[in-house]
């Protein structure tokens, strides 16, 4: 008997990026996409097209840009909400319609507004009305954990009638145990079966009690064949399932769950990466299967068992994960062929003019401390090509003056892509916010700070430091940027004026904030 496949719903761009604090602009997006593809998800849901005109934008980007994967759009049970869908996924080789509504008495009396009935009707027309544009329509409930049973038998029986052709099971709070979530799975797949109409079903779990993974597991076993997750967990709240974790789980124990995956695992790591560093969000270094200790060992006993046999400690393999594990030491004596024979090795393929800029970087870096180390690497990579924006104004130099008894002052000359060279000084709270401020002065703008993060790329005492930035701008719109240097200084420099050159690049492009629906139905 043929093993059965277990499709991968990744829903990073849609539900991910409903994390707090986290905006993606459409170069980000399709950056993400095209790596999602890369990693070999079944299913990509590209975002909420009717929630404003930059999002309606990115999904259609993605739809023309990424071709392997079905691209999903997300809309409510209402007709416009689906025209807004349709028209993004025109270009799209392969196109699904997500509806949703919601099933508790708790969201159907606060969020919709709706009785069951009504709530029902506006379920079977939005997934008819849909079914005459794609031939793929998934439906889901909210909160189906705490719906009433018959009326979820009702609702998605209907949707089934309608033409729904994947019924989602989502926990949309996290509130259910594994268990419980099985047997509910269970009990719906019985339920709807005797309408003798094969559907697909999907389970899509919150973390909110910690039990995301584990509950969309269960749901695995329970019949579920389609996982609905984002990169590194990322989601409303508390998040979503870790897509990474679930799908080592589902490969790791085979032995349990006798199912078939399409992913590239090896491309796990460099997909975590990439949506920690343009989300601003980072990986905890405890993180399972992507995170900095995950193929640590510092246990004398550990230590003595991993030279003994890898297998006593570890149940993964790195290369598995696409882990990069360090194989060349590199210095300020390293060379061009050196540098990109390892970056090579550690999946970076760089253009001439993208591999020159990191190489400046490099040398910059291996004149400040003794080694360089992977780590160090993929942070110059993302900090220094990776999404980077057009350089509207470039750092020329800075100069700080700060200590326990003087004001901190900095002068900042930066080069204007429209005009000659600004030099501006100012004073602040402290070293960077001065520098932040002569930079406003240099530029011409004021743009506010919203969000600031350092840490230390490694654990030496030269480590490279990495700052993360979200920056607003006077009309709202806001960017995150990523700045390196072992000056944490400069790299407070460097993550702000990329952070300036993502804003000023959109005030240029006529790029319209994006917009919000209400927040109760945001979410799946």
């Amino acid at each position: 008997m043929a093993e059965a496949a277990v499709r991968i719903f990744d829903t990073t761009l849609r539900d991910g990026e409903q994390s707090p604090g986290v905006t993606l602009n459409l170069d980000e997006k399709v950056e993400i996409a095209r790596q999602l593809q890369r990693l070999g998800v079944d299913i990509l849901e590209a975002g909420f097209p009717v929630a404003s005109p930059g999002e309606s934008a990115a999904v259609e980007a993605i739809a023309a840009a990424v071709r392997e994967p079905v691209i999903c759009g997300l809309a409510r049970t209402r007709r416009g909400d689906i025209d807004a869908a349709v028209k993004a996924l025109r270009g799209a080789a392969r196109a699904r319609i997500h509806t949703f509504t919601s099933g508790s008495a708790v969201h159907l009396r606060h969020v919709l507004r709706l009785t069951e009935d009504e709530a029902l009707e506006r379920a079977v027309d939005a997934v008819r009305y849909a079914r005459q544009f794609v031939s793929d329509v998934e439906f889901s409930v909210q909160d189906v954990p705490r719906s009433d049973p018959e009326f979820l038998v009702r609702l998605y029986g209907a949707a089934v009638q309608a033409g729904a052709t994947t019924l989602n099971i989502p926990d949309t709070v996290g509130y259910s145990t594994p268990q419980e979530f099985a047997d509910l799975i269970r009990f719906l797949r019985g339920r709807v079966a005797e309408a003798g109409v094969e559907v697909v079903f999907s389970v899509h779990t919150h973390d909110d009690l910690g039990l995301a993974v584990a509950n969309a597991l269960a749901g695995v076993e329970a019949g579920a064949t389609q996982i609905e997750c984002t990169v590194n967990g990322i989601g409303e709240r508390a998040g979503n399932c870790a897509l990474e974790e679930v799908v080592m789980a589902l490969r790791t124990r085979k032995d349990r769950y006798g199912r078939t995956l399409g992913i590239r695992t090896e491309e796990l790591y460099r997909t975590s990466q990439l949506v920690s560093k343009l989300t601003g969000m980072a990986v905890q270094p405890n993180k399972a299967v992507v995170g900095a200790n995950a193929f640590a060992h510092e246990s004398g006993i550990h230590q003595d068992g991993m030279l003994k046999e890898r297998t006593t400690y570890e149940i993964l393999r790195p290369q598995d994960v696409g882990v990069p594990e360090t194989r060349l030491v590199l210095g300020k004596h390293s060379g061009r062929h050196a540098l990109r024979e390892r970056l090579e090795a550690l999946g970076y393929h760089l253009e001439d003019a993208d591999f020159h800029r990191a190489f400046e970087r490099f040398k910059e870096l291996a004149d400040r401390k003794r080694g360089i180390a992977d780590a160090d690497l993929a942070a110059i990579v993302q900090a220094e090509v990776v999404a980077v924006a057009p350089e509207h104004c470039r750092l020329e130099y800075f100069q700080v003056t700060s200590g326990s008894s003087t004001v901190p002052t900095a002068t900042v000359r930066v080069a204007l892509a429209d005009g000659d060279p600004a030099q501006e000084s100012a004073t602040g709270d402290g070293p960077v916010d001065a520098c932040y401020r002569a930079i406003d002065r240099a530029v011409g703008q004021e743009f506010h700070l919203v969000d600031y993060t350092l840490r230390a790329v490694t654990d030496a005492k030269d480590a490279l430091g990495e700052v993360t930035v979200r920056v607003r701008d006077g009309a709202g719109r806001t960017a995150t940027a990523l700045g390196a240097s072992t000056d944490v200084i400069e790299a407070s420099v460097r993550a702000y004026l990329a952070a300036v050159n993502k804003l000023v690049g959109l005030q240029g492009s006529g790029v319209t904030d994006q917009r919000t629906v209400a927040a109760g139905e945001r979410q799946v």
